[in-house]
């Protein structure tokens, strides 16, 4: 099925290597419950449309999910059709909180991300794991004190946030800050003296060790794009002209960030490095000293997108082809996903991709085989879905999840039209949303969680 490509990447953007989640990668992801840090504004450039969607989703977020109205069953127009939020949940960027007018935006309305709690937990345990199973050559200068990099992506993103929770939590470095660890960067920590972070401790070959997180900051560019690849290179270049005999360890929230730091220092230095992502390059670079990544599961995300659409679109039970099989026998299990009713969301589960077991990840852009097979035309005719990416520099969205989507759109006769963004400001996307009659549904993917209401407002006339 041919694709409609919409790509419109800035020269500044375009050689940028971005991920969310998750979020992504850039990345996209079931918000940590605790999740709160302060948030950078808007790019100054950003439209005034832009700023006046921040505002409201935020205010209609203070309701928690268990008061959310129900969908809108008397919704008309484009505002009927079917839409799904993915990578990006309709949130609160400061305080996390759901943007539940944007889940119940109809009845028609989902979200599909993955487990940001599940995949930082793992992050951490398999860097733990990794250091408890070690030689005292860990400790690259004897110095008793195992020190690691921390490179965040977005501090006002729950994916990032969870993860920076994660790491330091199963490393000891947490410090409690109202119920939950804090996920303050904590600029340069030498001495151990930074308020945002503690030393841990952990034992190797039968050695105690001091755990020091020696420094982080926010991979945040000068154009205000973050999960920035090109500032991780930077940073590390910094960190190691100063300290790089005590990093031990890097620990990055997505691999887009951490592949930069591997490619220009680590690698060289034989200092493992963790990212979150699973994106190809950084699977194959395991085999070279790369520490491990977490995969999200991205092929099982990729068909949840657009398998809610289809199914909303056939007018069948939303868990056909997801938790029942369909008719061409298309059916994932619950060690893959989980749906949370009240969210309207789902979210994948993640896997740790370590050295045991990296070559069952080389191919991050393969269907998953449960849920491969081709849907018959005659039962399921085509339909036109117009769907986004924030940026189309992002690593994991237009490495992986992209090239992942293009295949799944072909087996459940779907006729997308990609767009893809700056990365900057959600008007560089919705400007390329000028005649919404001419599709079926919608996959929208924002540049910031805060800004669903500049997508429901275009919808809503």
């Amino acid at each position: 099925m041919k694709k409609v490509l919409g790509f419109a990447l800035s020269l500044t953007m375009a050689g940028m290597l971005v991920a969310c989640g998750g979020a992504q990668g850039g990345n996209t992801a079931a918000p940590a419950a605790d999740a709160g840090a302060a948030t950078e504004a808007p790019a100054a450039d950003a439209a005034a449309t832009d700023a006046a969607a921040t505002e409201a989703p935020a205010a209609e977020a203070e309701a928690p999910a268990a008061e959310a109205e129900a969908p809108a069953a008397e919704a008309t127009g484009n505002a009927a059709k079917p839409l799904c939020w993915f990578n990006r949940q309709p949130s609160n960027s400061t305080t996390g909180e759901l943007d539940m007018a944007a889940l119940n935006f109809n009845d028609k309305t989902y979200y599909v991300g993955f487990d940001a709690n599940q995949g930082a937990q793992l992050q951490g345990q398999m860097i733990a794991d990794y250091l408890t199973a070690g030689t005292a050559d860990l400790d690259r200068n004897g110095d008793g004190i195992i020190g690691y990099v921390l490179a965040i992506g977005d501090i006002g993103h729950n994916d990032s946030i969870a993860r920076t929770r994660g790491a330091r939590e199963a490393l000891g470095t947490a410090v409690d800050a109202g119920g939950a660890t804090d996920p303050t960067p904590a600029g340069t920590n030498l001495d151990g003296t930074a308020t945002v972070v503690q030393d841990g401790s952990i034992t190797i070959a039968g050695k105690d060790y001091i755990v020091r997180e020696l420094a982080s900051q926010e991979m945040k560019n000068s154009a205000g794009a973050t999960w920035d690849a090109a500032t991780a290179g930077n940073a590390i270049s910094t960190w190691s002209a100063s300290f790089g005999d005590q990093i031990d360890v890097v620990v990055s929230n997505n691999d887009g960030m951490a592949m930069s730091i591997f490619n220009s220092w680590s690698k060289a230095n034989k200092v493992p490095t963790f990212g979150y992502d699973a994106n190809s390059d950084a699977v194959a670079a395991i085999a070279e000293g790369y520490g491990g990544t977490i995969s999200q599961h991205a092929d099982v995300q990729a068909y949840l997108t657009l398998r809610v659409l289809r199914n909303a679109l056939d007018g069948v039970d939303i868990d056909t082809g997801i938790g029942t099989p369909d008719d061409a026998g298309n059916v994932l299990t619950d060690e893959d996903y989980y749906y949370n009713a009240d969210e309207r969301s789902y979210y994948a589960l993640n896997l740790a991709v370590t050295a045991d077991n990296y070559k069952d990840f080389m191919d991050a852009t393969k269907t998953y085989a449960p849920v491969s097979n081709q849907l018959d035309e005659a039962a399921h005719a085509t339909k036109n879905v117009w769907l986004d990416i924030y940026n189309a520099a992002d690593n994991f969205l237009s490495s992986t999840y992209q090239p992942l989507l293009e295949n799944y759109d072909d087996l459940l006769n779907l006729n997308v039209e990609y767009i893809g963004g700056d990365g900057q400001t959600e008007s560089n996307i919705t400007n390329r949303l000028g005649n919404p009659d001419q599709y079926d549904a919608y996959a929208i993917n924002m540049v910031k969680t805060d800004n669903a209401a500049s997508y429901t407002a275009i919808l809503s006339q």
